[in-house]
């Protein structure tokens, strides 16, 4: 995956596993290299940005990569059934789904709607974090660093599923499973790992 990403960053992607015998290879079955969680952002598609191909990635995607029963759900069948052994958390900068639990700390933020507001609000946390840590002597700043905020997203995203699976985290402490969190910035294209757990992996 990072010498995919590499190729993806130089502009110079391979598009590998990607024809016609590649699709009737998988026809009967999958075997992923990598399992891969993180925002459904239209810009993060993981095939591309990590330049791989047809089953290589095991995709689960939702708006702000928030943890929730189907995507833990979707990541036990990964390493139970289809014995992944790395788990990929991917966040991003500009995240929209980040801006948004940003704004709701806000007095004066606007109502959100029902489903909206369930899918940010395990980012608020985040936020209200960043927020503290960056008030002095009781003045809460103007404007909160999103990047600070998404930084502390992931972080709290990887704790989570640990905590909601204990089919992942004794995979983890059977040494047969990874975790690794990564940053994605949309201009540069490069995916930066700034979180570890378990084993190491070549992907």
């Amino acid at each position: 995956m990072r010498s995919g990403n590499a190729r993806f960053v130089s502009g110079e992607p391979l598009h590998p596993r990607q024809d016609v015998e590649r699709r009737h290879q998988l026809s009967s079955g999958q075997r992923p290299r990598a399992a891969l969680f993180g925002c459904s952002d239209s810009r993060l598609a993981a095939e591309i940005i990590f330049d791989e191909g047809l089953g290589d990635l095991f995709v689960v995607r939702n708006a702000g990569q928030v943890i929730s029963d189907s995507v833990v759900g979707s990541l036990e069948y990964a390493v139970a059934v289809l014995e992944v052994p790395l788990i990929v958390v991917l966040a991003h900068d500009e995240c929209g789904a980040v801006g948004a639990a940003i704004d709701s700390t806000r007095l004066d933020s606007p109502e959100l709607p029902i489903h909206i507001w369930r899918q940010i609000a395990p980012i608020v946390p985040a936020a209200r974090r960043v927020i503290r840590e960056s008030t002095v002597n009781g003045v809460v700043p103007k404007t909160v660093d999103a990047e600070l905020v998404g930084r502390e997203h992931l972080r709290a995203t990887v704790a989570a599923l640990l905590d909601s699976s204990d089919l992942i985290s004794d995979a983890i402490a059977r040494g047969r499973l990874g975790i690794v969190g990564a940053n994605y910035r949309l201009a540069e294209g490069t995916a930066i790992p700034s979180i570890s757990v378990g084993v190491e992996s070549d992907a």
